[in-house]
């Protein structure tokens, strides 16, 4: 059952916050066992009058593998080197549950998190000119791991740096903004699960989705984070194969390495001409 906190967010001008209260939703991915965390963040959406949007998380560990739609284990293996943690898969489909929920909505745009990072006061405003700074169906991500290769393509109305990275992955799905076309697209390209989330979602030259990242993270992770629910290094060193049976995957992310470079030069090449 979904649960709301409805706030207006808080903007210099009024009508700037009634057109951000339309057109954005914050959906929280939240799994029942982790109340603490959902309750959290209702605490800073009050403070920050915020509007958020609890969906309920898949727990991957209670489905069976036999179970486990839009999957093939052998392609996965094939991809990665290793097994499918139970964990990767939950994660998975509750971010599909949210970009279904926002694409039902009619909203233009969502911004899709994971409970393990921090609301501030300044994030609806600097997503959306995130969002407005690029064009077509589009995906931003707001915060990541690590950032390597980082080629600027644009700078917001609110001084963030928006751009494409050129190595990867950069990891994390724990925040990010999307229009209804890429969520539409998402909701198709992502099927089956070939790799983790996180890894998916920023291949847009995969996906078919512009996708971008913003230089700064827009969010600060919680002291959750410590206490992950997908796994550990422990649990993925388990799962993993021998050097010689992970060949499929090493030439796997050589190829995608080289899509990459080129989706970021790409476009920083025709920011550059436009210039």
């Amino acid at each position: 059952m979904l649960e709301q906190i409805n706030r207006i967010p808080r903007l210099a001008d009024p009508d700037i916050a009634d057109e951000a209260a339309q057109q954005l939703r914050i959906y929280v991915i939240n799994l029942d066992r982790s109340r603490e965390r959902w309750e959290r963040l209702c605490s800073q959406a009050v403070e920050y009058d915020l509007d958020i949007t609890r969906i309920p998380a898949v727990d991957g560990r209670a489905i069976a593998e036999r179970d486990r739609r839009d999957f093939h284990p052998k392609s996965f293996i094939y991809h990665n080197g290793r097994k499918l943690l139970a964990g990767e898969y939950g994660c998975y489909r509750s971010h599909l549950l949210a970009l279904e929920q926002f694409v039902a909505s009619g909203d233009k745009m969502a911004i899709i998190m994971e409970d393990d990072v921090e609301l501030n006061e300044r994030l609806i405003p600097r997503a959306i000119a995130a969002m407005e700074s690029v064009q077509g169906a589009r995906l931003v991500k707001l915060v990541n791991h690590r950032l390597v290769g980082f080629k600027s393509i644009c700078e917001t109305t609110e001084n963030d740096v928006v751009g494409r990275c050129m190595h990867g992955p950069q990891g994390s799905a724990a925040c990010y903004i999307v229009n209804r076309n890429a969520a539409r697209k998402l909701l198709t390209t992502l099927k089956p699960m070939l790799l983790p989330y996180d890894v998916a979602l920023e291949r847009g030259w995969s996906t078919g989705v512009e996708t971008f990242t913003t230089f700064e993270n827009l969010v600060d992770f919680s002291p959750h984070r410590a206490a992950t629910t997908i796994g550990k290094r422990v649990h993925y060193r388990a799962v993993k194969r021998h050097f010689l049976l992970r060949l499929t995957a090493h030439w796997f992310r050589t190829c995608d390495q080289l899509r990459r470079w080129r989706y970021a030069i790409k476009e920083a090449a025709a920011t550059l001409r436009e210039r």
